[in-house]
C-alpha cells in the first residue's frame, strides 16, 4: 500500500533534507563542478519524490547518499571517462544499489517540477531565504548576514517556505499566504495607523 504524499514529503523534509549539505560537500570533492552537483541533487530529489512508500528506509542520510552515488555511477557509465581516484571515493561508500523504476523517476520529476513552481511563487524574501538555506545549504548565520536580518527571521522564513510548499503539495492547490515578505504587510498596517 502506497503512503500518502504528505507522509512522504514530511519524511523527506525531516530525514533527507538535513543531509543535503553533507551530500553536496561529498559531491564537490568528487566532481568540483557546481552545475553537476545541482543536477545530481535535483535528480536525487526526483527519485525520492517518485517513491510510493518510505517505510522501508531505515536511514534517510544513507538513502540520500546511496541515491546520489547511483546517479553519479550512472553518469560515469554514460561518460566512459572517469578519474580513478573518483571511483575509489564512490566505492568507499559501500552502499547497495536500489535504483527506483523508471515510472517512479518520471513521477518524481513531475513532483519536483511542481515543487520548483511552488518555490517560484513564494513571497520574494521567503523564496530567497528558502533557496539559500534549503537548496544551497547556506548556513543560517551567513544568510542573516547577507540579508541584514536576524537569524530568527531567516529560520522563520525558511520554515514558512517549507510549510507553504508542503501545504500546497498536500492540497495540490496554489499557495495562499496572508503575510508578506518578512512580515512587511503587518508592518505596513502598523505604519498606516
Amino acid at each position: 500500500m502506497a503512503q500518502s504524499r504528505k507522509d512522504i514529503i514530511a519524511w523527506v523534509g525531516s530525514h533527507v533534507l538535513p543531509h543535503e549539505a553533507a551530500v553536496r560537500a561529498w559531491l564537490e570533492r568528487w566532481t568540483g563542478r557546481d552545475q553537476d552537483i545541482d543536477d545530481v541533487i535535483q535528480e536525487a530529489y526526483c527519485r525520492l519524490a517518485a517513491m510510493e512508500d518510505v517505510t522501508h528506509v531505515g536511514n534517510g542520510r544513507a538513502y540520500l547518499f546511496q541515491t546520489t552515488r547511483n546517479i553519479v555511477l550512472e553518469q560515469a557509465r554514460r561518460s566512459k571517462i572517469v578519474r580513478i581516484d573518483n571511483m575509489t571515493d564512490i566505492s568507499s561508500l559501500n552502499i547497495a544499489d536500489e535504483a527506483p523504476s523508471m515510472d517512479r523517476v518520471v513521477s518524481g520529476a513531475r513532483e519536483l517540477q511542481r515543487v520548483q513552481q511552488l518555490i517560484e511563487r513564494l513571497p520574494s524574501k521567503c523564496r530567497q531565504v528558502f533557496v539559500l538555506r534549503r537548496i544551497h545549504g547556506v548556513p543560517q548565520r551567513e544568510i542573516a548576514r547577507m540579508l541584514g536580518v536576524s537569524q530568527a527571521a531567516v529560520e522563520k522564513q525558511a520554515t514558512r517556505g517549507l510549510k507553504l510548499i508542503m501545504n500546497a503539495l498536500e492540497r495540490d492547490a496554489p499557495m495562499e499566504d496572508s503575510e508578506g515578505d518578512f512580515g512587511e504587510r503587518s508592518r505596513d498596517r502598523t505604519r498606516d495607523r
